[in-house]
């Protein structure tokens, strides 16, 4: 039986590909924010790593044609200095915790930082960038073309290849490893005090250390296993040629291989080794957002560029319902909410009585408002019943005229004579004023038998049996 590797439709890769692209740029600003070398250039070299296998798989997918010389040099020159990238940022992560986990104070003056920098730098970024031309040494021919995957390096397997270019990243793993182990055993013998080491450095706290230190575990504990396998694979599978010159090796150098996909999907190393290094791609993407995209200062972050998004598209999310819908501040049609989800009122103004003519909102036919603004303004007085009453004291009057009048103390500064055109204007505006401008009527006075009702008081001005209560 002949072995054939379908595995999932390459849209499938290449969206993943683009969602590990946007993984890692996503959270860059506010690491570079924070001048962590190690964990940005892990960002950058994995982002960038996912947009190359993610152009490749759109431009090869299900051809094997040769569309861009320049693109496929490039493209394979980046992709072997990542080979080293991903354990050389790990070392860096590694290095700069066990560094904070083992000395006594953070106290380090700028050219201390400058110095650490440009360490972290020359490990993170030197070492893959030096990767490159070393891997031209035993590079066979120019590059391959895989149906479906793209290009990729060609490394012609002699003793010379392994020494430079399979063995850097196990060695480089492997001190980072003790880089690891000793930052573990530092962080759990000196907590308390280590707490309080990281309490004084604003760049990091406890939860981004444990953080960045299981991001760096992770990785070692697939990149050396890893490293080690493709190099057996190299080694019993593919075989060893030996080296014999400079010449030899870069005989017929300027010659690109194309492999359709139903040649190199019949081997089962093969299809072993381009999926790994493909899908190990977007792990590491993953795996790095999974560790920070959901942490406080990412969802703090999210929450900033959501509202600035809002505000340049004219909404206010400033206020929120408890149901979880946000209002759009003023230019809604709905009436803001306050965070115990009642409606918000306007803070209500007192003013004294002046003889210019009322507004809308004072006026008999705006009655309906008046009536609702007085459970929020006057409190000691409330409408009581299901009908049209008014309660003063210990006695209720039924209203049938429409609203009761009010009567005010004689304190208050004397207001012009009423004017008759205006004497059917019932204000009612005095609803909205403090008790101690109203004094109540004069209890009514009731007797058992057949003597007559009393009469109920009678406004001064009233000339109609509208105004008669």
């Amino acid at each position: 039986m002949v072995y054939f590797y379908y595995g999932p439709p390459n849209w499938v890769f290449s969206m993943f590909a683009f969602v590990g692209f946007l993984a890692t740029t996503i959270p860059l600003p506010w690491h570079l924010e924070a001048w962590n070398t190690g964990t940005c250039l892990y960002m950058i070299w994995t982002a960038l790593a996912c947009m190359v296998f993610f152009v490749d798989s759109i431009v090869w997918s299900g051809n094997i044609i040769d569309w861009s010389p320049a693109w496929c040099d490039l493209s394979t020159h980046f992709l072997n200095g990542f080979n080293l990238a991903i354990p050389a940022c790990s070392l860096c992560i590694n290095r700069r915790l066990y560094q904070i986990a083992s000395v006594r104070t953070v106290t380090k003056t700028a050219s201390d930082k400058r110095r650490a920098i440009l360490i972290d730098l020359a490990i993170g970024l030197g070492l893959p960038l030096l990767q490159i031309p070393l891997q031209y040494i035993v590079q066979g021919h120019r590059y391959n073309i895989f149906e479906d995957v793209g290009c990729l390096g060609e490394t012609y397997e002699t003793p010379v290849a392994i020494v430079l270019f399979h063995l850097p990243p196990i060695l480089v793993g492997c001190v980072s490893a003790v880089y690891c182990v000793l930052s573990i055993k530092s962080f759990y013998h000196s907590r308390a005090q280590f707490k309080e080491l990281l309490s004084s450095n604003k760049n990091l706290n406890l939860n981004r250390y444990v953080r960045l230190m299981c991001l760096a575990s992770t990785d070692l504990m697939f990149t050396i296993p890893l490293a080690i396998w493709t190099l057996w694979v190299n080694v019993k599978v593919v075989g060893i040629s030996p080296w014999i010159s400079w010449a030899d090796t870069h005989s017929n150098f300027s010659r690109v291989v194309s492999v359709p996909g139903i040649f190199w999907r019949t081997e089962p190393y093969t299809v072993a080794s381009l999926e790994t290094t493909r899908w190990a791609t977007i792990a590491c993407a993953l795996l790095f957002f999974g560790y920070f995209g959901f942490a406080d200062e990412a969802i703090k972050n999210y929450r900033t560029a959501f509202n600035s998004v809002a505000k340049r598209m004219g909404y206010s999310t400033a206020t929120m319902s408890s149901s979880g819908v946000l209002s759009s501040g003023s230019n809604s049609k709905y009436p803001p909410m306050n965070s115990h989800g009642r409606t918000a009122t306007l803070p209500v103004f007192i003013r004294k009585e002046t003889a210019q003519k009322r507004d809308s909102f004072d006026s008999f036919s705006d009655m309906s408002a008046s009536f609702g603004a007085l459970d929020y303004v006057d409190k000691e007085k409330s409408l009581t019943g299901t009908g049209p009453t008014a309660s003063f004291g210990a006695i209720s009057l039924g209203d049938v005229g429409g609203m009761l009048p009010t009567t005010r103390r004689a304190t208050i500064p004397p207001t012009p004579p009423p004017d008759h055109r205006r004497r059917d204007e019932i204000e009612i505006s005095s609803l909205h004023r403090s008790s101690a401008y109203i004094v109540p009527p004069e209890p009514a006075h009731t007797r058992t038998g057949a003597a007559p009702d009393v009469p109920l008081p009678i406004h001064p001005h009233a000339t109609d049996a509208a105004d008669i209560v």
